[in-house]
């Protein structure tokens, strides 16, 4: 991801790890589906790109073994740094801004990473130029145009307060830069980048801990700037992070958008 002084949400901060964590939950088994598809195996060469948590990571560690390489990039590596073990190799490095950390890589894979990058046309070809002939792109980004709420069933003022918060949230990362509505249109924007067999997917998880978890990490994460933007007061962020605790909240996330094509 590119750092700049309105980036939202930084890994440094604590309730990063418990996002990653829910992350994970939520959407780890998509990913591993589509790798599992795509017949990641030893021997790979992988790019995550905005890697951010160990998880996906791991897993791709374990598939490529010792003959494999996994390049693990973010703007601040501080919790992947955990997962570098050989074949794990862990760079500092921006996507919108630099150049690949190499190429003739088999899999590049980004994962909730370039909604939120300025140059989003940079980073995608720079991810395409990294492949090898022949080689897999798998971009993974929410879309929360096309789903906005946190509460789809809006039917009582707990909820009402948790789809006012969601707007709030909505707002400060469209004002940072985010692209809202990116996720619907990735089989669109990799088919003119030349990509090949194109498909897509989407996945939409409403009323799981994880969701819950994901929230409350968020909320408390994003409440200063919540309440100094007038969005919500510090007593919304209190009531509404009791209601998400009491268990009784159905809490949904945006639609994650899963695209992936090969290089020619």
């Amino acid at each position: 991801m590119t750092r700049t002084d309105g980036y939202l949400l930084d890994n440094r901060q604590s309730e990063a790890g418990e996002r990653f964590d829910a992350f994970a939950a939520l959407f780890d088994p998509t990913t591993f589906r589509h790798f599992e598809a795509l017949g990641v195996g030893a021997g790979w060469r992988c790019w995550e790109v905005g890697a951010g948590g160990t998880s996906v990571v791991s897993w791709l560690a374990k598939k490529v073994g010792p003959t494999g390489r996994v390049v693990a990039t973010d703007i601040d590596t501080s919790r992947v740094a955990a997962a570098a073990r050989p074949p794990v190799e862990v760079r500092v490095h921006d996507v919108g801004t630099e150049e690949p950390p190499g190429e003739g890589f088999d899999l590049v894979h980004a994962r909730l990473v370039l909604v939120h990058v300025p140059d989003r046309e940079r980073a995608l070809r720079s991810m395409i130029d990294a492949l090898r002939p022949g080689g897999r792109l798998i971009v993974e980004d929410a879309d929360p145009g096309l789903q906005p709420l946190a509460c789809p069933d809006e039917h009582g003022p707990e909820q009402q307060l948790a789809n006012r918060l969601r707007q709030g949230f909505r707002k400060l990362l469209a004002d940072r830069g985010a692209d809202l509505s990116y996720g619907r249109r990735l089989p669109r924007l990799l088919r003119q980048a030349g990509l090949q067999r194109v498909e897509a997917d989407a996945y939409f998880p409403v009323a799981s801990p994880a969701c819950a978890a994901l929230e409350s990490a968020t909320i408390r994460q994003v409440r200063d700037q919540l309440v100094a933007a007038d969005l919500a007061t510090d007593q919304d962020v209190d009531r509404h992070l009791a209601n998400v605790a009491s268990g009784r909240m159905d809490l949904a996330t945006a639609p994650m958008i899963s695209a992936w094509g090969r290089k020619g």
